[in-house]
């Protein structure tokens, strides 16, 4: 497989932002030009094809303004390099400097200027990653996160100092600890914009090492964010996009149905569960027939019983207590016991049920077993779960049951622990 070329900076930035093709990046930008003041403007396929060349254009003015609009960039950070800067030469001399414990924003990655670095580099910085990947499901993530960041920006110097295959073991190596810091930032700390910006350094690393199902896995998880925050049509991009770069691939039956469940999770926290059911069904089925091809070895988030908690939750959402009840306490008999993180998720679901039910004794109960997994293994997601659960709770909060958990939930450590995520 060769290696990619042209603009792959704009390239990622535009996928990440949800424009899966040249065409529908072209359509916004014409439709966003009048509502930034620029008037009437039709921007072609062939003019975004050029953006996107190995030696892209210059923009000119009004062009500079609708990327950075449209993507959120600065021009400098899109692949562009100045009529006035040595060919090859940075966009900026001095970047901005990031806080000590998140990710360095998303700039153009560096090219190799010398190569310094044994042909060995690229996997003695992979065995670091494999390393963390392996962390990640028992070290507490605010331990964890600072050193996977500074893992990523050893990452980003080495890339000036490695070619041919070592680079590109390395860029993959770095795209899967940028998903990581992602993951952590997201569903661990609940910072969505720092996770976004992972995202975005991520995809960048997985275009240099032209891995397309890393790219996948990138995408399905920036989904996240916008299906979270209700905004279904940025999801359902990302979701396209993650899926185009899944055929790619090509994908394993697994890989293909934890889109699936992506897609569900988002449709039903954007309120159309029932579409969420039908991703659910289309991932069983994917599932069942199975695929001669296999699963990355970083692959590691999902499973089956990782699918009945997807349909467990959407199942709830879409008010089949019943059957969310089944399916959830029966994924909680088929976990791992090493997966304390998605055991308070699971609980945490099996306590909305039995909110939405009117059952406050059981919702408190399922709670308060939370909140213990919680006290081994934080999981900031594990612990929304818990606060939605109590926000249910409330028409019963004079009942000996909440009054309990509220303790429980407004003690000492689970307090300062929470202010202090």
């Amino acid at each position: 497989m060769t290696r990619p070329t042209g603009n792959t900076r704009l390239k990622a930035a535009r996928q990440h932002a949800g424009y899966a093709s040249q065409q529908a990046f072209a359509d916004a930008l014409t439709q966003t030009a009048p509502r930034i003041g620029l008037g009437r403007m039709e921007v072609s396929v062939r003019q975004v094809r050029r953006w996107e060349s190995p030696a892209p254009p210059w923009p000119r003015a009004d062009h500079q303004r609708l990327l950075t609009h449209v993507l959120q960039l600065p021009i400098e950070q899109l692949g562009f390099t100045a009529p006035w800067q040595p060919s090859g030469a940075p966009a900026s001399e001095s970047p901005p400097q990031s806080a000590p414990n998140s990710v360095a924003p998303a700039m153009p990655l560096p090219q190799a200027t010398t190569s310094l670095q044994p042909a060995t580099i690229g996997a003695d910085y992979a065995s670091i990653t494999v390393a963390h990947r392996r962390l990640y499901w028992s070290v507490k993530p605010d331990h964890l996160h600072p050193t996977v960041v500074e893992h990523t920006r050893l990452g980003l110097h080495l890339l000036t100092e490695t070619h041919g295959i070592a680079r590109r073991v390395l860029a993959t190596a770095l795209g899967e600890s940028l998903l990581l810091a992602g993951r952590i930032e997201f569903f661990d700390l609940r910072q969505p914009e720092e996770a976004d910006a992972s995202f975005v350094r991520a995809l960048q690393a997985a275009g240099e090492a032209d891995d397309p199902i890393l790219g996948a896995a990138i995408l399905a998880h920036a989904a996240f964010i916008p299906g979270w925050s209700n905004r279904r049509d940025d999801a359902s991009e990302r979701i396209r996009a993650a899926r185009a770069y899944a055929r790619r691939g090509p994908a394993s039956a697994e890989f293909v149905a934890w889109i699936d469940a992506v897609e569900a999770e988002c449709e039903a926290r954007c309120g159309h569960p029932i579409e969420g059911l039908r991703a659910i069904d289309h991932a069983e089925a994917t599932l069942a027939a199975g695929s001669d091809h296999e699963s990355p070895e970083w692959f590691t988030w999902f499973s089956p019983v990782r699918l009945a908690a997807f349909k467990g939750n959407t199942e709830l959402k879409a008010k089949r207590y019943a059957q969310a009840r089944n399916t959830l306490t029966a994924a909680l008999a088929a976990l791992p016991a090493a997966e304390g993180k998605q055991r308070t998720v699971i609980l945490g679901d099996l306590a909305a049920v039995e909110a939405a039910e009117k059952n406050p004794e059981a919702a408190c109960a399922r709670a308060e077993e939370t909140l213990d997994q919680l006290a081994l293994t934080w999981y900031a997601t594990g612990m929304e779960r818990i606060r939605e659960v109590r926000q249910a709770l409330q028409p019963w909060a004079d009942t000996d049951a909440v009054r309990r958990l509220d303790d429980r939930l407004y003690g000492w450590q689970t307090t300062l622990s929470a202010l202090r995520r």
